[in-house]
Formats: C-alpha cells, sequence, structure tokens
C-alpha cells in the first residue's frame, strides 16, 4: 500500500518527541555546505526548526542534496513503540493479518524502519521504482514494450469479468493509474472499504485485482490503483523470467552502490511492487538522480532517456483542478510556480514519504515520515516545495 491520497498535500511529524540530528549515515555522496551548493541555509534552518518545534507531525529525515553533494540532511527519532502503542494489537484495517506480520503498520519492527534500523518504508515510492526498474528492462532489452495487454501475461481462461476493455488494458495503462478496473482507493486507509485495504487481506493479490471488473475503458480515467500495481510483479516475471527484486538487484542497485534494502513480500511470495520497498534516503536519492541526469549515473547509462522523458511526461492529470498534479509513467509531476519552470518529479507514498526532483535547480529532497493516522498539522506540499525551490539562491 499505498500512495495515501489523504497525506498527498503533507507530510509531517509529532513534535513534543522530535530531536533533530545531523546524520553522517547516508552513503555515496559527498557533502557540502548549503552556501557552498547556492543554497540560502536560513531557509533549510526554517523549516527545521518548525519540525523540531512540532509544527506538523511525524516527519523522520530531511535529506537535501544540489549539485550532487549532501547540503543539508536532518533526522528526527522518534519511539513509536510508544506513539502507536494503543493501535498495535488492535485489529482493524491497518493491521487485518497476525499482529507480529510485516502488514501490521503500527509496528515499530517493522514501520517505518525495517528493525528500528535506517532502511525507510517507501510506501508507494515502490511503484515508481518498480516503474524504473521497468525502465532498465525495457532499456536492456529484457523487457517487451509496455504497450503489450495485460492479459497477454495471463491464462485469460481463468480470469473472471473479462470483456474487450480488459483485453485493451496494457501495461503503460497500469503505470499511468489508467487501467479502468473497478477499484475505490480514494477513502482513508483506516477504511476497510478501501480496496487497497481489501487487497491487503486477500490470499492472493493478483487474482484480486486482475479479477476486478472494469469501470472505464483504459488510458481515460486516473484512478489511484495499488492492485494494478502489484500486478506488476508477476508481469515482470512472465515477461523476463526473473523475479523483479532480483533484476533490481543486479541491474539498478548494484550499478548505483545499493547493497542495503528490503522488499516485502505477498502473501503469494511475489515482491510487493505496490508499497514493500525499504530504502536509506540516500540511496533512494541515488534512483532520483539517475532521472534527473537523462539516465546516467557516473557516466553509466541506466535507463534510457527516452525512458526518463516519457516517465516524468504527464500521460493524465489526476483531477480537473487546474493546479492538480500530473502523472507520467508511475511519477508525480507536482506543478512549479515559478513562471517557466518545469514540474518537481516525484514519488509519494502513505505516511509521508516524498523524495523528489527539482529539475531546473539540480537537486533532489526527501522526506521520511510516518503519519498513517488522519489528523492535523501536517506540512503542507505546495508550499513546502515552492519554499524549497526559493531557498536556491544561485539561479541565474
Amino acid at each position: 500500500m499505498r500512495h495515501g491520497i489523504v497525506v498527498l498535500a503533507a507530510v509531517g511529524l509529532l513534535t513534543h518527541q522530535a530531536r533533530a540530528q545531523s546524520t553522517s549515515s547516508t552513503t555515496g555522496w559527498p557533502t557540502a555546505s548549503p552556501q557552498a551548493v547556492g543554497l540560502n541555509v536560513a531557509v533549510l534552518d526554517s523549516l527545521d526548526a518548525e519540525i523540531r518545534a512540532g509544527r506538523y507531525s511525524n516527519i523522520d529525515r530531511m535529506l537535501v542534496i544540489r549539485h550532487g553533494k549532501v547540503a543539508y540532511d536532518r533526522t528526527y527519532p522518534r519511539d513509536y513503540d510508544k506513539i502507536y502503542a494503543d493501535s498495535v494489537n488492535v485489529r482493524g484495517a491497518l493491521n487485518s493479518h497476525d499482529v507480529t506480520s510485516p502488514y501490521n503498520y503500527y509496528d515499530a519492527w517493522w514501520h517505518p524502519y525495517y528493525q528500528r534500523g535506517d532502511l525507510h518504508s517507501l510506501q508507494s515510492v515502490t511503484k515508481t521504482i518498480t516503474s524504473a526498474i521497468i525502465g532498465v528492462a525495457v532499456t536492456r532489452g529484457d523487457f517487451p514494450s509496455i504497450d503489450r495487454p495485460v492479459l497477454s501475461f495471463f491464462d485469460s481462461s481463468k480470469v473472471a469479468n473479462v470483456d474487450d476493455r480488459k483485453r485493451r488494458m496494457t501495461v503503460r495503462n497500469i503505470l499511468t493509474m489508467t487501467a479502468g478496473l473497478d477499484w475505490n482507493e480514494s477513502l482513508p486507509y483506516t477504511n476497510p472499504a478501501n480496496t487497497a485495504v481489501m487487497l491487503e487481506e486477500s490470499a492472493d493479490w493478483v487474482k484480486f485485482t486482475i479479477d476486478r471488473p472494469m469501470a472505464a475503458e483504459p488510458g481515460t480515467v486516473f484512478a489511484y490503483n495499488s492492485g494494478s500495481s502489484a500486478l506488476l510483479a508477476h508481469i515482470f516475471r512472465r515477461a523476463t523470467g526473473m523475479d523483479i527484486e532480483e533484476y533490481a538487484a543486479k541491474n539498478l542497485f548494484a550499478p548505483l552502490g545499493i547493497t542495503r534494502w528490503f522488499w516485502k513480500r505477498g502473501p503469494t511470495g511475489l515482491a510487493d511492487t505496490e508499497g514493500g520497498l525499504y530504502l536509506e534516503a540516500g540511496d533512494l536519492a541515488k534512483i532520483w538522480s539517475v532521472f534527473l541526469h537523462d539516465g546516467k549515473w557516473n557516466d553509466r547509462q541506466i535507463v534510457s532517456p527516452e525512458w526518463v522523458h516519457s516517465s516524468i511526461t504527464p500521460a493524465i492529470k489526476t483531477t480537473a483542478a487546474p493546479t492538480a498534479p500530473g502523472y507520467g509513467l508511475s511519477w508525480w509531476l507536482y506543478p512549479n510556480r515559478r513562471p517557466g519552470g518545469r514540474p518537481y518529479w516525484a514519488g509519494s507514498g502513505f505516511g509521508g514519504q516524498l523524495p523528489v526532483v527539482f529539475p531546473d535547480d539540480d537537486m533532489i529532497v526527501v522526506f521520511n515520515a510516518w503519519n498513517i493516522l488522519p489528523g492535523p498539522n501536517r506540512l503542507p506540499l505546495g508550499a513546502t516545495l515552492t519554499r524549497l525551490s526559493n531557498a536556491v539562491v544561485d539561479r541565474p
């Protein structure tokens, strides 16, 4: 699970426990002062002070990288055992399985950090990384066209509710959240009527999703759907003959020097491509850097420039509102309020996971957080992105 539409405009922190500290755990990045890379440290300090003062909710980390150097990095330690003590053993939509399972979102052994270390749950940022892995496979010639029908990866005689619309559904439709399946993920994830909650309660996520009836013509309507993203683990294995995590380990993580991660598995053993990946924030930023630099990492082409361009080109608007973000190949494209500015490219995950590329400013910012219950005092997304962009002082 989960992008968490309830946190799309927010990341946050429960404050009386907030204590900021510098961290040196970011691997593979040189460091520099904010001033040395053209950033106004006062802007960053003011945001840090608001987090520490308790203005928002459970933010765990703020990492700022500019011109390939870590310029600002703060962590905010919290006692999640205490914060969610009243919920961890009470069955509900966020822990409907065995309460010791990795899908108990209140359990501090599993969330937000894997076994209390520094690998942070990314939730639906996993969707964006899954898209990137598919992009690597397409670039290497290991994955067919994403315009191939989804049912070509299934025995359609065993799929329910097959009609002409389902036959026309493609991998591209999954990546752009336009699959057309009947799916309601607009409810809070604390609501058992949310279809994503039903998905995670099911014994077979692939069957649960592919058997859903169709509600729209594929490619025409944006409808956020974690289940369709879960299909990608099955599709990737059928298309390449490899497990998607193993493929990523060899062809994405290893070239970037990413040696530590955790990837949850669904009930049938497939990697959870809708929300199961954990990474340290600096390693997450490496993947975002690949897209910032036209698919390259240290002059090595990881994904093709064409895939990068398709990924960050809006395929559809998420709502009809003029200021609504666009959506590419599992990338959120948030409006830039500066005249002529390119959109910010981002992932978005339940609880407040927000890695963002500022393409005009050669900057990457990562927020990790764990705000999983509805509540006030969240960090407003649009205003925060503008504020961070305004921290750049060397823009022509």
